[in-house]
């Protein structure tokens, strides 16, 4: 029996209160249920759970796979939603799934290793464009995905609490505006909405076999392609120089190889900037400074 660790029982009871807890303890018989229908053998979980179960598994032909559980059903069905989206194109495989169960089979990527381990800035950023390349795909029909305005809704609910005079400590009033000009204009004049990953960033991005790239763990949201380089340009900001130098030269090499737009690239990271200084203050955090100073960064293309 696979033995779930405390830290995670923790984190799900913070999260998901007492429900959450229950679902996290009741997860070995789940295990022992699904190893039987999906079948697979299971092995370990991973280091460092948070938000999911993730669990190493064989099948019994020996592949390697991932039994991946979520108390989250709708977000882990739209998870794989993307990846089914994204087959044949350097996502990882859907083998099995069970809406009712919150449980799916993965395919499980070796050597595993994530793009962070390139620690030549420019080579991880090449490799980057290469992935990102092959993901854009048209945005489909169905109202499976969030839309970009509703991926920022947090900065209309940090408005609606400010008006109310809910929030003690209010955010810099022209940084506020910045993005919500910003995010009104980008939505507006995007003229091909796609299908994003939008967490595509370095530890969702791991080696397949010698040389190729596999993609884990998308959100899925439908908006403009320039988004899907936010995440990525927001890891590891200070490897090969300073901050501001390090993303001057991302951008660059984003914008040559994918034929992109610095400028709305720049334009959607200072929004981003501040929905995440609003998440930090709707969370009950006081590091907000942190958002406002992405913003400040990206803002420096806009000049």
């Amino acid at each position: 029996m696979i033995a779930i660790p405390e830290p995670f029982l923790k984190r799900m009871n913070q999260l998901h209160g007492e429900q959450g807890l229950a679902w996290a303890k009741a997860l070995p018989g789940l295990i022992q249920e699904f190893a039987g229908r999906f079948d697979f053998i299971p092995e370990m979980p991973f280091p460092n759970l948070s938000y999911n179960f993730l669990l190493r598994a064989k099948r019994s032909d020996g592949k390697p796979v991932v039994l991946k559980a979520s108390f989250m059903k709708d977000e882990l069905s739209r998870e794989l939603s993307v990846l089914r989206a994204y087959e044949g194109r350097g996502a990882i495989r859907v083998l099995e799934e069970n809406e009712e169960g919150g449980v799916a089979l993965l395919e499980r990527v070796e050597p595993g290793t994530p793009l962070s381990a390139i620690e030549d800035d420019a080579h991880a950023t090449n490799i980057f464009c290469d992935v990102f390349s092959r993901l854009q795909l048209p945005a489909p029909t169905d109202a499976l995905y969030p839309s970009m305005k509703r991926h920022f809704a947090g900065i209309e609910r940090y408005r609606e609490r400010l008006e109310n005079g809910d929030i003690q400590t209010p955010l810099p009033e022209s940084w506020v505006e910045n993005a919500e000009e910003c995010l009104a204009y980008l939505i507006a004049t995007t003229s091909d909405n796609v299908l994003l990953h939008g967490d595509l960033h370095h530890e969702n991005i791991l080696l397949q076999g010698e040389s190729q790239w596999a993609v884990i763990d998308p959100k899925g949201i439908i908006g403009d392609v320039h988004f899907d380089t936010i995440q990525y340009l927001l890891n590891y900001e200070d490897r090969g120089g300073d901050r501001g130098q390090v993303l001057q030269n991302r951008i660059s090499i984003m914008a040559e190889r994918l034929e992109l737009d610095s400028r709305r690239i720049a334009m959607w990271g200072v929004a981003r900037g501040v929905l995440e200084a609003c998440w930090t203050i709707e969370d009950g955090g006081t590091d907000w400074l942190r958002g406002i100073q992405i913003s400040e960064r990206f803002a420096k293309y806009l000049n």
